[in-house]
């Protein structure tokens, strides 16, 4: 069974380090996701309070708290992600490992000494699950195992990430008018702009669930509660016009059209 990937997040204050960063680990793209970038401490705990993120490349030379006192915050976290520090200052080594740093990256690294601080990750999450595995009791004969507990969500998870303009965003779910998927890449379009994602449709439409937001089109979710016309086609299919800055039309498939029709009761 291929593991999931682990999420990942960039904390530096400089655009170039975190692009170059993230073009490096496009070679490690079937282990780990960039999910959030931040340029600054505070940016980055309200992502990490508003998800789950299994690593962050910390910077430590940043405005407000820098990375070792971001990395403290961190370890009061009942699972804290693992902690591979990115700077250009050697002398803060041995304060970074006294907060738990898997490792520590001395710019301008490459690609093999990424792939090196990323086994020891790999190599500690394997051994977590062993462990996990193993404590796990065995359901008696002749019973099923007990239900795997789903993951706590917090009120934070009520929001989306998303870039604008360099940066990871953090967007309320009824903010969404709807979203679409274009040259692979899926955008929510709020009133009046449209933001990209890491997200897939797949994904997003977990995220944001019937009856309020629903699949209209392979490529296209609508937040129904901000449709506000309906204009009707010759073929039996139609679009829905939302109350966006642009009134933007979204499409209706054929084969979602009857499925939309009930829901709004026309």
């Amino acid at each position: 069974m291929t593991s999931p990937k682990l999420k990942a997040l960039i904390v530096d204050d400089e655009y170039p380090a975190r692009a170059e960063l993230r073009f490096l680990l496009q070679g490690f793209a079937d282990r780990v996701q960039i999910i959030g970038e931040a340029t600054h401490a505070t940016e980055a705990l309200a992502l990490l309070e508003a998800m789950p993120y299994d690593i962050v490349f910390l910077d430590i030379d940043m405005p407000e708290l820098n990375g070792l006192e971001v990395a403290r915050l961190l370890q009061n976290k009942p699972s804290p992600p693992y902690v591979i520090f990115v700077t250009a200052y050697q002398e803060f080594a041995l304060q970074a490992f006294e907060v738990n740093a898997v490792d520590y990256l001395l710019k301008p690294f490459d690609e093999q000494r990424l792939g090196q601080a990323l086994a020891k990750v790999f190599r500690q999450v394997e051994k977590a699950q062993a462990a996990g595995s193993q404590a796990s009791p065995s359901p008696a004969p002749g019973t099923a195992p007990p239900p795997a507990a789903a993951p706590a969500r917090t009120p934070a998870l009520d929001r989306l990430l998303a870039e604008r303009k360099g940066k990871t965003a953090l967007i309320d779910k009824k903010d969404v008018i709807y979203a679409f998927v274009r040259n692979n890449v899926l955008y929510l379009k709020l009133f009046n702009e449209a933001l990209m994602t890491r997200y897939t449709m797949k994904e997003l439409v977990r995220e944001l669930p019937e009856p309020t937001f629903v699949r209209t089109h392979r490529q296209y979710l609508v937040n129904l509660r901000r449709v506000r016309e309906v204009i009707p086609y010759f073929n039996g299919t139609f679009s829905l016009v939302v109350d966006d800055a642009e009134r933007s039309e979204v499409p209706v498939s054929r084969a979602q059209a009857k499925r939309i029709r009930a829901i709004l009761g026309m």
